[in-house]
């Protein structure tokens, strides 16, 4: 079927319609509907979804209730039977707290068939309550719950977020000041329009439900995407399409499931002057990087600008991913010029300036690195992996790479680099099984591969040899495959 087809190469908006085309031609098909819905959930066709949906009846998926609920709440005569309705199914742990917006709150939170749904019940529930008596004007006591219930997680970040913009939506700028602590890009751009009204959410049950539906699709968004966790984001987006935290979420399990076009697209609709613009940017850049997409990711990259330590610093990577080291190099010495540069920041000049091939200054670089984190593994093992290749200080990247081993024992680079460096000293014994150790951990590594050909050749292990370096030779590119066919053939 053309459907599954599309659907297996990232192209949900395709497959629906192709199954929307096989639902009306065989409604009764309960194979049909259930694989219709599906897939309307994940492209967001939602008209297709109550159709399936409605063709298969009590049969319909249970988070069939999420997307009903979504659309009910928008209007107060159909919002209390959806509400009943998720109380009566699998997902009555939301039932108690949309409850509480509402005023018809029961006098105990419901129960649920999963685990320890009475627990989850009741911290929705809390949380509501204290979001509720916010939206009422009821400010003290509401901020007052609202802050025993607040940890250090996502789910505190976005019931701060969005408290502070029900409040901003009263035009108490100093109490959502109370709320918008710390760095994170949406509190800052909050924070910075705290006395736009406009910034602000109406306090509607349709916003606190697509906030509640959001909030728990974050607690999921570790795990790979699941019909749920759809089923949550759509819900919410369908409740109040101006979420921006729920797309950035939606774009990210789209990301995850392949359909890297759908999630750019997802992400291209925030609006600009979003408190979530600077996400939506950023992730634009993560999911084009990581399909492999690297040019588009770089434009993007481009497109977002270098305002930010952590958007300078994601071009600058790209830019190495691309091997374009030189155009990197500016960016990160931007970036060490920087207040608070640490261990990592030198770390990332050094490197970029060996790779453009200027040892010369990539040297101290690398020194201050290890000065700024003398118990950092990764700074310890490029100097000293680096002299060693440079000749430079052979004693001395020896203590280096020792004391790298030390901390991280487990570390394959750190191996590798230990045993190179025993190889480049003349101790075969002490190399061999270092590097073995180092291959059999990183086996994908082209690397630690063609330095165990190396060792294997020195040992006279003629056979092994050729073998290492003809696995490092599929693994190479360009000058290393061509420097690896000439090892294969002549030995070194």
């Amino acid at each position: 079927m053309r459907a599954r087809a599309a659907d297996a190469d990232g192209r949900p908006a395709a497959a629906a319609q192709d199954y929307a085309r096989a639902l009306a031609a065989d409604a009764a098909s309960p194979v049909v509907a259930i694989r219709a819905y599906r897939e309307a959930v994940r492209a967001g066709d939602l008209a297709l979804a109550d159709r399936a949906a409605a063709a298969l009846g009590g049969a319909a998926p249970a988070d069939a209730a999420l997307l009903a609920a979504g659309q009910a709440v928008r209007d107060p005569a159909t919002a209390g039977a959806a509400i009943d309705r998720l109380a009566a199914g699998q997902f009555a742990i939301f039932a108690p707290a949309l409850r509480a917006w509402t005023g018809r709150e029961s006098a105990t939170p419901a129960a649920t068939s999963a685990g320890g749904g009475d627990a989850i019940a009741r911290r929705l529930l809390e949380e509501t309550r204290a979001l509720a008596q916010i939206a009422r004007g009821d400010t003290d006591a509401g901020l007052a719950a609202l802050h025993a219930r607040l940890g250090n997680d996502q789910a505190a970040q976005d019931n701060r977020l969005f408290a502070a913009r029900l409040l901003i939506a009263q035009g108490k700028a100093a109490a959502a000041r109370t709320l918008l602590v710390g760095e994170a890009p949406a509190i800052v751009a909050l924070r910075a329009r705290v006395d736009d009204r406009a910034a602000g959410v109406a306090p509607t049950l349709a916003s606190a439900a697509s906030h509640l539906f959001a909030r728990v699709a974050s607690d999921l968004a570790l795990g790979p995407p699941s019909p749920v966790s759809y089923a949550l984001l759509r819900a919410a987006l369908r409740a109040d399409p101006r979420n921006d935290r729920a797309a950035i979420l939606l774009a990210g399990a789209l990301a995850r499931d392949g359909a890297t076009d759908q999630a750019v697209a997802t992400l291209a609709a925030i609006p600009a002057d979003s408190i979530h613009a600077a996400a939506a940017a950023t992730g634009r850049v993560q999911i084009l990087a990581a399909a492999g997409r690297d040019e588009e990711a770089l434009a993007a990259a481009r497109a977002a600008g270098t305002a930010s330590a952590a958007d300078a610093s994601r071009l600058a990577d790209l830019y190495l991913r691309l091997d374009r080291p030189a155009e990197a190099v500016p960016l990160y010495r931007a970036l060490v010029e920087r207040a608070g540069a640490g261990w990592a920041e030198w770390l990332q000049l050094g490197a970029a300036l060996e790779l453009a091939g200027d040892w010369a200054a990539a040297r101290p670089a690398l020194e201050r690195a290890v000065a700024l984190g003398p118990e950092q593994p990764l700074a310890l093992n490029h100097l000293g992996y680096s002299l060693i290749e440079h000749g430079e200080r052979a004693g001395a990247a020896q203590a280096m790479l020792e004391k790298a081993a030390r901390l991280q024992p487990d570390d394959a680079a750190i191996a590798d680099s230990l045993g190179w460096s025993f190889y480049r000293r003349g101790q075969l014994a002490r190399a061999l099984p270092l590097i073995e150790r180092a291959a059999a951990a990183d086996p994908a590594n082209a690397e630690i591969a063609e330095h165990l050909g190396d060792v294997y050749w020195s040992a006279g292990r003629r056979f092994e040899a050729r073998y290492a370096w003809t696995a490092a030779r599929q693994m190479g590119e360009g000058d290393d495959a061509a420097r690896l066919a000439t090892k294969i053939a002549d030995g070194l």
